[in-house]
């Protein structure tokens, strides 16, 4: 019989292995715009922004640098009908050490392991009633939640099978748009130039989220579909470095895989190092003409960002990301290391 080794060895090879034969032998239904270029103006959140629009398609990144991660679309299957499980469930299949995506909204709280995530990418999820979207990109261990609305409805998303700058690009099921995850923006189709509202959550770890959430609820690996729950199909890739697939800039400021919380404020970009804040504690900085503060919640181990308004903290909702995913969507970007 094999051991949990050997299986562990099994379920990374086969990963990695479907990964570069989709990438070599399989097409992608999503068809990328051919043609003439040109450009137009439009409004995006009050600002003026340039977009191009090839072969009557709008997009704002350019083309050729959208590439395909290797399985088509939907081929990393999103998770449309999620279950949950009570912590005392939870317990016999994660370790306190299980790292995920944890959510408290309208007093449901959550928790994504990303030993799940990592094999969906995608949680099309509902709480009170209401749509909400969990993803996760584990080329640049972006966990970020949105408020999925799209022309005023809040709709499904999936996974296109095609990336920028190493970074998920999802698609909406009402206009087949193209949206990259690390913007929280449509960059292709219909919907080119739009966002979406990212919602409160905490990268951290099982263990510390159980302790403050005994009544919680954890996705359930009854997925409907059959996946090496547990095992890892990047292996060591979080901790070593290089990255693989081409990104448009690289940026020495900080180790590629320092873990950033980026946060956009009028076009302007910045970025902060977590391992730094932790050092310090609390941190506050001006930015943009507004006061940021970081704080370390050393129960959780996590970091939060708030805006301070007549002395009150109002909570930012950032974009966690490995360093060289966040410099290579805002090259501009300001860094407090």
């Amino acid at each position: 019989m094999f051991n949990k080794q050997y299986l562990l060895i099994i379920a990374i090879v086969l990963g990695v292995g479907s990964l570069f034969l989709w990438q070599r032998f399989f097409g992608n239904q999503f068809k990328l715009p051919k043609g003439p270029t040109a450009t137009e103006t439009i409004m995006t959140d009050s600002r003026e922004k340039e977009i191009q629009i090839t072969g009557g398609e709008k997009h704002s990144i350019p083309l050729d640098g959208i590439v395909s991660g290797g399985p088509p679309k939907d081929g990393i299957p999103p998770i449309d009908n999620p279950k949950f499980i009570g912590i005392k469930t939870a317990n016999e299949s994660l370790s306190d050490e299980e790292p995920g995506v944890a959510i408290d909204i309208g007093g449901v709280k959550r928790f994504y392991p990303f030993q799940i995530l990592v094999w969906h990418e995608i949680v099309n999820d509902t709480i009170n009633g209401q749509r909400i979207l969990v993803t996760y990109c584990p080329l640049c261990l972006t966990a970020i939640v949105f408020d999925p609305v799209v022309s005023g409805e809040r709709v499904e998303f999936g996974t296109s099978g095609k990336l920028w700058n190493s970074n998920l690009l999802m698609y909406d099921r009402k206009t087949d748009s193209l949206w990259a995850q690390v913007l929280g923006e449509a960059v292709v189709g219909e919907m080119t130039g739009t966002k979406l509202t990212v919602l409160p959550s905490d990268l951290l770890k099982f263990g510390n989220w159980k302790q403050q959430n005994p009544d919680g609820q954890v996705l359930s690996r009854d997925t409907g579909a059959a996946r090496f729950y547990g095992s890892d199909p990047y292996g060591d890739y979080y901790t070593t470095p290089g990255v693989f697939f081409p990104v448009g800039n690289k940026d020495n400021r900080l180790s590629e895989k320092d873990f950033v919380l980026g946060i956009v404020v009028d076009g302007k970009a910045k970025a902060y190092h977590t391992e730094a804040i932790k050092k310090i504690g609390r941190l506050e900085d001006s930015f943009a003409g507004k006061t940021i503060v970081a704080e370390y919640d050393r129960q959780l181990d996590v970091v939060r960002l708030f805006e301070k308004r007549n002395n009150e903290l109002i909570r930012i909702n950032p974009f966690g990301a490995f360093w060289f995913s966040w410099v290579a969507a805002h090259p501009d970007t300001e860094l407090f290391k």
